[in-house]
């Protein structure tokens, strides 16, 4: 569609002639881009904030554990106590190639209190081994975490979680070095750490004190015993397809009937990502729905309000017919003055989303991040490209009744 500089000015000076009936039919159609534009914008920034609950957690990861068994089986009773122990780590990486990282945690659930100088501090210690750091990813603050010859040589060492921290030492200052009393014992630390995640295995970990698992057993005589295994797959492997294999082969070691759905516990964190992805792609899709009504009632609204100009201009347009304006003449005429009024209330309405998700994005600041409450620039290159099709469908309804007019009908009509 060709507009020349007169058939531009003629159009201007109609949309300039009926200003309130213009201003009408664009608030219709920026109102829709606007809301379209915040709606997805805070879809986007609501996901983004959510996924970073999940940051660096695994999500390709699965946690085990025991709890008493609910049916009797080969001379054991209904209802016995049992553990994992390390000989089901060995099993587990021995036996099933698809897993990747297998590690185990336990935490002493007794309150223990860590005392460094004269500063003291309630909390739970955990234990951990260093592939845990494939689990939940551990930001150090200061030191290091846990390596191989810490579990080997059964080293009395910790790491201190963010809360423990600054509790017990000065802030800002390296502990590192430094001993620190967990009841009774002296652990030596080595690192302290802020967990970025906000899913943790058996407590929140900044909350704790973490010391190599090889050590705890030692010291809280825990024996073979573990209280968790966590695991993650190497890729290309789903963990719903691991799982029964897990399950068998822990199930048979320890005696529990194959059928006994209560005394072993997998949860599989993979799936529950997976969940939570379809739930972003559900809210996507509502959103667009949502959004996409909203501006299809301005679009409806622009080809109304087109269609009664043209009904008011039905003397002008015979007119101009009358000394030779051609019927295309007439309905690029039409189109243009529906796109040019969609597309100049579509930019501002994508201005004006813009601008608020701006000032809601530097509302949510969290610990200095910003979540991403916008939409992408090929986004908004799509709705503006949108906005005229929608212009160009507004349009012809208006622009097929302006041709069909004739002269002779529009003299009579006047």
């Amino acid at each position: 569609m060709r507009i020349d500089r007169d058939t531009f000015d003629e159009i201007l000076t109609t949309l300039t002639r009926n200003k309130s009936r213009s201003l009408l039919t664009a608030f219709g159609v920026f109102w829709g881009i606007f809301m379209l534009v915040v709606l997805l914008g805070g879809g986007n920034g609501q996901k983004d904030q959510m996924r970073s609950q999940f940051d660096g957690f695994a999500t390709n990861s699965c946690i085990v554990w025991g709890q008493q068994t609910g049916e009797a089986y080969m001379g054991f009773r209904e209802g016995r106590w049992w553990s994992l122990d390390t000989d089901d780590m060995d099993r587990l990486r021995e036996n099933i190639p698809e897993l990747d990282v297998v590690t185990a945690t336990m935490v002493q659930w007794n309150e223990s209190t860590a005392t460094y100088g004269t500063n003291k501090h309630k909390c739970y210690v955990k234990a951990v081994s260093p592939e845990y750091d494939f689990i939940e990813k551990q930001e150090v603050v200061y030191g290091r975490f846990f390596n191989q010859v810490d579990i080997r040589d059964n080293r009395k060492v910790c790491v201190l979680g963010k809360r423990p921290y600054e509790a017990l030492i000065a802030k800002g200052v390296d502990p590192c070095g430094s001993y620190v009393r967990i009841d009774d014992m002296y652990f030596q630390i080595v690192g302290v750490i802020n967990t970025t995640s906000n899913v943790s295995i058996e407590g929140e970990t900044n909350e704790q004190i973490l010391i190599p698992f090889s050590v705890f057993q030692l010291v809280y005589n825990y024996g073979k015993k573990l209280d968790v295994i966590n695991f993650t797959l190497k890729p290309g492997n789903k963990v719903a397809d691991v799982t029964p294999k897990v399950e068998k082969m822990i199930k048979e070691a320890h005696f529990i009937s194959p059928t006994d759905k209560q005394a072993l516990v997998i949860c599989d964190a993979e799936s529950m990502f997976s969940m939570i992805d379809n739930l972003f792609i559900g809210i996507d899709l509502l959103l667009v729905i949502v959004g996409a009504g909203t501006l299809l009632a301005g679009i409806i609204g622009v080809s109304n309000i087109m269609m009664v100009t043209v009904r008011e201009r039905t003397v002008e347009i015979g007119i101009r017919r009358a000394i030779g304006a051609q019927p295309s003449d007439i309905m690029q005429q039409i189109l243009a003055e529906s796109v040019l009024i969609t597309l100049i209330a579509g930019v501002f309405g994508l201005c004006a989303g813009v601008g608020i998700l701006s000032i809601l994005e530097d509302a949510t600041v969290t610990d200095g991040r910003h979540f991403a409450y916008q939409v992408s620039f090929s986004m908004a290159m799509g709705i503006l490209f949108v906005i005229v099709i929608l212009g160009l469908v507004a349009g012809l309804a208006p622009a097929r009744r302006a041709m069909s007019i004739k002269p002779v009908e529009a003299m009579r009509d006047e």
